[in-house]
This record gives structure tokens, C-alpha cells and sequence, in this order.
């Protein structure tokens, strides 16, 4: 008879997601995952099978993470640029113990190059990020808060390169003050 599991698969894969962000793929070790996930290194290679399977499901855990918050975000804003501000201000400021930077941006440098499913679910988050972007823009322009002098796609992926940057200054020591005047500058491509 099978043995049922001692464990929910969602929230070790959370577990797995968080080292993962916060360390990289190749400095994180099966042994890392294992200590950090709490389960047993059978367990962890039959439920989720190998280190690179795991941490493709870990990215894609993490975009639908990233992409709920957002969203419940936006939804509380009462104007565009509210909800634009707080997509910002999001990448910027601590979020409930998570790690600093974005898993996105981190495995884009890191493995992109080399394989092409993790530079397929990069791409595909950055799209994403881009559509929620000139979701917002669509938003302001309807009400009036934002220009329509540029194409929304242009602003769009400007902003969201912006919105990259600021994930990647946001691992350093850039103060957080550098980091709201970058979004100040950004958000002037709107008037």
C-alpha cells in the first residue's frame, strides 16, 4: 500500500520558491532543499523529481505569488496612478519576509542563455508584468490621469524596464530614496 503524504505539496514548493529567490539556482544544493523544505530527499525527487524540474515549478509558483499580490494591490487603488505607485512600491519596499529582487530578473541573468524553458517562463513573467503595466496605463487614460502622446505598449515596457531595474538596484545597497526617485522619473513619462 502507498504511503500518503506528510506534507502539502504547495507549501514546500513554497519553501523551495524562496531559496530558490533568495539564493539562485546553482548556489541552492539538493542537500539546501531538502534542510530548508523539510522533507525527505526521496520525497522531494519523487513528488517534484529533479533540482531543475523543481525549480521550474518553483518560477512558476512564483509568477502566480508575484501576479496575485499585484493584482489584489491594484484592485485597492483607487486612481491609475495609485495602482501604479504600488506595483513599484512593491519591488521596492519588504514584502512579509520575502527576499529582496525578483526570481524573474535573478534566473533571466542566470540561465537564460543556457536554457531555453527557464528563458521561456522569464519571458512569459516579463510579458505578464508588461501586460499589467498597459493594463494601468489603459486605466489612466480612460480617466484622464495619463498621455496618450506615446503608444501605450511603448510606455508599457519602459515602465516595466524601469520596474527591472529597480528589482535588481533593490538586492544592493541603493538606498530606497534613490529607488522612489527613479519610480518619480518614470512615472513623468505619464504626463
Amino acid at each position: 500500500m502507498a504511503r500518503s503524504k506528510e506534507y502539502d505539496e504547495q507549501e514546500v514548493l513554497d519553501k523551495a520558491m524562496r531559496l530558490f529567490w533568495e539564493q539562485g539556482y546553482e548556489k541552492t544544493s539538493m542537500t539546501d532543499l531538502v534542510d530548508h523544505m523539510g522533507i525527505h530527499r526521496r520525497s522531494l525527487y519523487d513528488t517534484f523529481g529533479d533540482k531543475r524540474t523543481l525549480f521550474l515549478k518553483a518560477l512558476d509558483r512564483y509568477g502566480a505569488f508575484i501576479a496575485g499580490n499585484l493584482k489584489a494591490g491594484i484592485k485597492q487603488a483607487e486612481t491609475a496612478a495609485d495602482a501604479l505607485r504600488f506595483v513599484f512600491k512593491y519591488a521596492i519596499d519588504d514584502k512579509d519576509g520575502c527576499p529582496s529582487g525578483c526570481l524573474l530578473v535573478s534566473s533571466a541573468v542566470e540561465l537564460s542563455a543556457r536554457d531555453e524553458e527557464a528563458d521561456a517562463k522569464t519571458v512569459h513573467g516579463f510579458e505578464s508584468g508588461e501586460e499589467l503595466i498597459a493594463g494601468i496605463i489603459a486605466w489612466g487614460r480612460q480617466n484622464g490621469e495619463f498621455t496618450s502622446a506615446v503608444a501605450a505598449k511603448e510606455l508599457a515596457e519602459s515602465l516595466h524596464n524601469a520596474l527591472l531595474g529597480i528589482r535588481v538596484l533593490s538586492r544592493t545597497s541603493v538606498s530606497r530614496e534613490k529607488l522612489y526617485r527613479i519610480v518619480d522619473v518614470s512615472m513623468g513619462l505619464l504626463r
